[in-house]
């Protein structure tokens, strides 16, 4: 069979599995969601990239001292929603722009395989419906406990908090104080430290 190299070797109304996404050799990362695959967005801004290694500096230095564990994109996350997880069954593999994930078991060798507890991502143009919308659904039906949607343009993080497994608002935040994480008591990270441009 053809390696495939090129998203246009690809079927758009296929539902692909993890097992299909493994195979891909491709120079950008993708994500399935669903069993759909989602169009690669453009490489990151230099805002984009500035906050979020600003986020990543101040997270980092907090989980130094626990057990829990930050990545970056590229990260496959499987989300799964029960049902076996073997993968020609997962069909959600996502890249957030960064999670932290606190328990171990879900960690292997080729990402996280189950919700993280705290998802954030970067708004970039052209993919506001997708962070709002279609991973906002997502995260929520997944289990993800916390999530923040950061909006680089508006200089705002908007942070929910999973609760009978519907996501309630946990705080908009849009000007300089403290940003507490329901998920890592003791962590509040300074709006300031964030936005504050260079």
């Amino acid at each position: 069979m053809e390696p495939i190299t090129q998203l246009s070797q690809l079927d758009f109304s296929k539902t692909y599995t993890y097992a299909d996404y493994l195979t891909w050799k491709f120079d950008k990362f993708v994500e399935l969601i669903k069993g759909k695959v989602m169009q690669p967005m453009a490489g990151p801004s230099r805002r984009h990239q500035q906050l979020s290694n600003r986020l990543e500096f101040l997270i980092a230095s907090f989980l130094r001292s626990g057990s829990c564990e930050m990545y970056h994109a590229p990260f496959d996350v499987r989300l799964t929603t029960g049902g076996a997880n073997g993968d020609q069954q997962i069909t959600t593999v996502v890249q957030p722009d960064i999670c932290v994930v606190c328990d171990p078991a879900k960690l292997d060798d080729r990402g996280c395989l189950g919700a993280p507890d705290w998802i954030i991502e970067i708004v970039s143009p052209g993919n506001t419906a997708r962070d709002t919308k279609t991973k906002f659904d997502l995260y929520e039906e997944s289990g993800v406990r916390e999530y923040w949607i950061v909006y680089p343009g508006q200089n705002t993080i908007t942070a929910y908090v999973l609760e009978s497994e519907c996501y309630q608002l946990a705080g908009e935040y849009i000007e300089p104080g403290l940003m507490p994480v329901a998920t890592l008591p003791g962590l509040a990270l300074e709006w300031a430290e964030i936005f504050t441009e260079d």
